[in-house]
């Protein structure tokens, strides 16, 4: 099924351009509608010295606000316009100025979400709570690098496979981009030791599945040896020159993920290409 739908989660203008460059190239691509979103925070009424609420200052914030928010806007409609390109936009405010909170109704309504990956020098209001989104939204969600590319043109994508619920639903959830792929790779990381009798986790069978419809699809393993997912994983995307990861967020346990960090964390912080993600 193509992106007929895509929603922009537009943080700020650090995020901005990166956003609405892969939304464009998705929206030329599948010729999808694009709405963009971005959310302001709702000004805190600060006290005064003699206990009354600082109105100067509310009204300072407020309109600080009312600017950055039409700067965005502006800069978003232009680059629609200019490419021809169909589109909404939608001005939010939340309590945290995070636009993926005011962004989450719009997402669960749309064919996929398309947010920046953090970016660990940027101040912390730059910077999007992608977990809500992906435990939130129901929906798929490409995450796009804080200084990588900005396209929606995958040729070589690289399939984390550990045969949960997660890891298929990503597969499924972005077979349009793997049908259009000059090659996927099924890649597993500690395959099961008898692989013919466990066709599921080693990968096989997913990979057959992709394959009957017309993709171009091998299977590949790789022993972690000590080293962690991400590492592994960062590993085998330089060695084969892919520029799309496919992976099912947060498929361990939540308590897992909380003592040991996990897989999703580090993309969502470090991965230097494009990652498309469900949960």
């Amino acid at each position: 099924m193509p992106f007929k739908t895509i929603v922009a989660i537009i943080q700020g203008m650090e995020d901005a351009e990166r956003v609405v460059d892969c939304a464009l190239s998705f929206g030329k691509r599948f010729r999808s509608h694009l709405v963009g979103v971005h959310a302001e925070v709702l000004p805190v009424a600060y006290t005064s010295a003699i206990g009354f609420p600082d109105t100067d200052f509310l009204q300072a914030a407020a309109e600080m606000n009312k600017e950055r928010a039409e700067k965005i806007e502006a800069a978003f409609r232009k680059r629609m316009r200019d490419a021809g390109q169909s589109f909404e936009w939608r001005n939010l405010e939340n309590a945290t100025s995070d636009s993926v909170h005011s962004g989450i109704a719009s997402a669960r309504c749309a064919d996929l979400v398309i947010a920046a990956q953090r970016n660990p020098h940027a101040d912390s209001t730059e910077t999007a709570d992608l977990d809500a989104l992906l435990y939130e939204s129901g929906r798929p969600v490409l995450v796009v690098p804080h200084d990588g590319p900005s396209h929606s043109s995958y040729r070589r994508i690289v399939v984390a496979w550990n045969g949960s619920r997660q890891s298929a639903r990503a597969a499924f959830d972005a077979l349009p981009l793997i049908q259009e792929a000059e090659h996927t790779e099924v890649f597993v990381i500690d395959p099961p030791e008898d692989s013919e009798h466990d066709p599921e986790a080693s990968g096989t069978e997913i990979a057959a599945a992709l394959a009957r419809h017309g993709a171009d699809v091998t299977v590949a393993s790789e022993t972690s040896s000590g080293r962690s997912a991400d590492q592994v994983l960062q590993a085998r995307i330089t060695a084969t020159g892919s520029d799309l990861l496919v992976l099912g967020a947060y498929s361990h346990s939540w308590l897992r993920q909380l003592l040991f960090g996990g897989l999703t964390r580090s993309v969502l912080q470090s991965m230097p290409i494009a990652t498309f993600m469900s949960r």
